[in-house]
């Protein structure tokens, strides 16, 4: 499907349409994350070190099968197509949350987790169907404002997932949560509407390796290895933003609520910069965008390591929020402007897997730097790969220094 074609089909409805089901599929995957290790706990008598042990297995079973699997899926998606994907992925995971929910010991739960990998990618496959049927010269745009869909719902995730379990019990969520998958389900089945062109390959010619695929294969390769880099120092602080909140704040006044608002921060800031960095992108160039935005990254994560007060921290977290807007959606933007049709599905796939380790490793990583040495390392050793990320992409890539 050339541009002009795209852009008489119906790629602005299912931007909108995906937007709503990534925001209920962000609710959905992050609200049942507040109380996962109270649920470990209530499903055996362990002590502390155990209940942490436990907890720390069922959270890393869903990103370890998601880093297997979902190239396979993308590989699949090209040929039959994003939408049954998204089906596929979003009943998948209704199911497995429905099982979580059944779930009378913690064995049975770290399965379920794994069985929720295996079916990941709604989120990633709605980014490809958005990114195949939208014209080039929007995918910047609407990269960009699909991705606050996610974050949006992600942000409000916890809060809601935390209401829920206190009104309607813990195992009560869990099927909530199935429902709500459901939901975006039959909504992507209904309303999603794709033109999906198979690749035809002459009878007995051999598929081509991914990577003979694209142009500039060393280009995919370090936008991938990017993705894991960013997402790793993201996750790298999930683990222990609470404590540095409760240590800055002297053990005293209202911490719990103060570590939420401090955790939303960037994830506000994120959906009201990456839609107008993404048109930014469309007009100036994508590579620009990516460039300052590492940049931007390294400035605001090293002072978080050494602030004084909780508002100075809250300002910077904020900040963190413009510099992912300028980071995840540019390097989607700068994969889809740099694959073929063909390899649209297969590569955001990787992306996703590449995601799922950062995800994986960088909460190991977190727990131990903060273990080993103090909470303000782990700020200061996530801006340290940050900006050997950016002199990657400015020496081995030099194309992103122009316009990407």
């Amino acid at each position: 499907m050339d541009d002009a074609q795209r852009e008489q089909g119906p790629w602005k409805r299912n931007l909108y349409i995906l937007w709503g089901c990534t925001f209920v599929a962000g609710i959905a995957f992050s609200e049942i994350m507040p109380f996962m290790s109270l649920y470990v706990g209530q499903l055996g008598n362990f002590n502390k070190q155990e209940v942490s042990f436990y907890s720390g297995l069922v959270y890393a079973a869903t990103f370890l099968v998601t880093a297997i699997v979902s190239p396979i899926w993308g590989a699949l998606a090209d040929r039959k197509g994003r939408k049954v994907m998204l089906l596929r992925a979003s009943a998948g995971t209704a199911l497995s949350m429905f099982l979580m929910g059944l779930a009378t010991n913690v064995w049975m739960l770290i399965g379920f987790r794994a069985l929720q990998g295996l079916f990941a990618g709604f989120i990633s496959n709605a980014q490809a169907l958005v990114a195949s049927q939208t014209p080039r010269r929007y995918s910047g745009r609407a990269l960009g404002t699909l991705v606050t869909g996610s974050t949006s719902g992600m942000l409000m995730g916890p809060i809601i997932g935390g209401l829920l379990a206190q009104v309607f019990s813990i195992r009560n969520t869990f099927f909530i949560t199935a429902a709500l998958l459901m939901l975006t389900c039959v909504l992507s089945a209904v309303l999603v509407q794709e033109y999906f062109e198979p690749v035809v390959r002459p009878k007995g010619e051999k598929r081509q390796s991914l990577l003979k695929q694209f142009d500039n294969p060393k280009l995919i390769i370090v936008l991938l290895c990017s993705t894991l880099i960013v997402q790793l120092g993201n996750a790298s602080i999930s683990p222990i933003i609470s404590l540095y909140v409760r240590e800055l704040m002297h053990y005293r006044g209202p911490i719990t609520v103060v570590a939420g608002v401090i955790a939303a921060l960037p994830g506000i800031s994120n959906i009201l910069m990456a839609p107008r960095l993404g048109r930014y992108g469309d007009t100036h160039g994508s590579g620009k965008v990516l460039i300052g935005g590492y940049l931007f990254a390294v400035l605001v994560y090293f002072p978080q390591g050494f602030v004084g007060s909780i508002v100075a921290l809250g300002v910077l977290r904020f900040m963190v929020g413009v510099s992912d807007g300028a980071l995840f959606p540019t390097i989607q933007t700068l994969l889809t402007k740099n694959s073929p049709v063909s390899a649209t599905s297969a590569i955001f796939s990787w992306n996703q897997s590449f995601q799922a380790l950062g995800n994986m490793f960088g909460a190991f990583l977190g727990g131990a730097l903060a273990g080993a040495f103090d909470y303000n390392v782990v700020f200061i050793s996530t801006a340290c790969m940050l900006l050997l990320n950016f002199i990657i992409l400015w020496f081995v890539e030099p194309s992103l220094r122009r316009n990407g």
